[in-house]
């Protein structure tokens, strides 16, 4: 099996892989000034997609520019995420270099899109296809192809569920919720299909996570000692996932909470996949218990005198309802900003953990507000990751997605593993 990765090789973004010339595995962007985009495609006969996000989708409509054609398989939220994402990009940077499609790419997208179950067989450009649950964000998928001589299993990305740390037994003492293990939107991975080959990110293959029960945790602690203290948190986060999973959290210890951004919208989608929700239930929960923002009539000033969590776009501050809201908020060192991911390098949020500033509207702003990090990612860490891959001890290992691809294959291949970092560009043949 011919394996060329387009994208996604040694770095986090524009993940894209072609395999034997004809399927295309995912074609995403990498987000920046300018953004960045995968290697030129060869026309594929097929296109799938593991799950929803840029990195990972998008720049999927660019591919049915000209008289190009090729289906697009995917699950029914991947579908849904990816189309709200590519009108937002149509939306913010249509008809420069930084969006390479068109509205027509667009519409084009929903001709030919397939949509598919969890464990369900498909066809695609000669290869038999499946997905698994990759307990990622909803409607993420491993991709597992065959041609006939060889099992690839491409994760996309993926979470396994924290058996570590927490106190539930005490929780319940005080009164509270017990943290879940793992994530509460969705569970983690527990597929493991026969592979002859994986391609597996690494994101966090250098990390250990705190366990997530105690990050939750403490996240609920600082909240609630500053809506006591009368002050706002304002909690920036990531539309797709993270916003839903910090509006469980909050509807588990009863903090009030409004929700902004696009994060409504997609909240509103989910809710129509119960199927590929953790606890539905719980969700329906969240949803009743959080307050939406419209934006009208100057709600969103007058909502920064509330005692509340404020959820909103964007997890790292480059833009959305949280550049109004940390202006509003940011002069008493009463109220808080809580960020929930991971700041990458030259973004305003990553510029306010440093600096204790940040650039709003191309102004440099002084925050008094305090300023915290929480870790709830959705990747799994280095324990997570060295756990799936047991399953994998005699299978070729082609490690994707990270800052440290080639450390991470150098420690697999110390513990027996048959593992290699490819480059971006490289075509390697797979399963020999």
């Amino acid at each position: 099996m011919d394996v060329r990765f387009l994208g996604g090789a040694r770095e986090v973004g524009r993940s894209a892989i072609l395999v034997n010339d004809r399927l295309l595995l995912d074609y995403g962007m990498l987000t920046g000034n300018p953004p960045r985009f995968p290697l030129a495609a060869p026309d594929p006969d097929a296109v799938v997609v593991s799950h929803g996000h840029l990195d990972h989708v998008g720049a999927v409509p660019s591919l049915l520019s000209g008289d190009r054609r090729p289906p697009i398989h995917w699950t029914a939220p991947t579908r849904e995420l990816a189309l709200m994402l590519a009108r937002d990009t149509l939306k913010l940077h249509g008809g420069t270099l930084a969006c390479p499609f068109t509205e027509n790419d667009v519409k084009r997208v929903t001709e030919v899109s397939r949509t598919h179950g969890y464990r369900e067989s498909f066809e695609a450009a000669g290869h038999e296809v499946t997905f698994y649950n990759a307990g990622h964000i909803p409607g993420s998928a491993h991709v597992l192809v065959d041609d006939g001589d060889t099992r690839l299993l491409y994760t996309g990305d993926f979470h396994t569920d924290d058996r570590r740390g927490g106190d539930a037994a005490s929780d319940r003492a005080n009164g509270r919720e017990a943290p879940v293990s793992g994530q509460r939107l969705v569970a983690g991975t527990t597929a493991r299909p026969d592979a002859d080959v994986v391609i597996c990110e690494s994101t966090y293959a250098d990390v250990e996570h705190e366990a997530r029960s105690d990050v939750e945790r403490r996240f609920v602690e600082s909240v609630e000692t500053t809506l006591w203290n009368g002050g706002t948190v304002v909690v920036p986060a990531f539309a797709i996932g993270r916003t839903q999973e910090m509006m469980l959290v909050c509807e588990a210890y009863d903090i009030p909470c409004y929700v902004d951004g696009m994060g409504k919208r997609v909240t509103e989608m989910l809710g129509r996949y119960p199927s590929v929700l953790r606890d539905p239930e719980a969700f329906r929960r969240a949803k009743s218990h959080a307050r939406f923002v419209t934006g009208r009539d100057g709600q969103r000033k007058r909502i920064t005198d509330q005692k509340a969590a404020i959820i909103t776009t964007s997890g790292m501050l480059s833009g959305g309802p949280a550049m109004t809201y940390i202006p509003e908020i940011r002069a008493n060192p009463t109220n808080k900003i809580t960020l929930t991911g991971y700041q990458v390098e030259g973004t305003p949020g990553r510029a306010l953990l440093e600096t204790g500033s940040a650039e709003i509207d191309g102004r440099v702003m002084p925050v008094s507000a305090q300023v915290e990090q929480y870790d709830f990612s959705a990747h799994a860490d280095a324990d997570g990751l060295r756990e799936f891959l047991d399953a994998y001890a005699g299978s070729e290992v082609l490690v994707n997605h990270g800052d440290r691809c080639d450390w991470f294959a150098d420690r697999l291949r110390a513990a027996g593993f048959d593992a290699s970092a490819p480059e971006r560009g490289e075509t390697v043949v797979a399963g020999r």
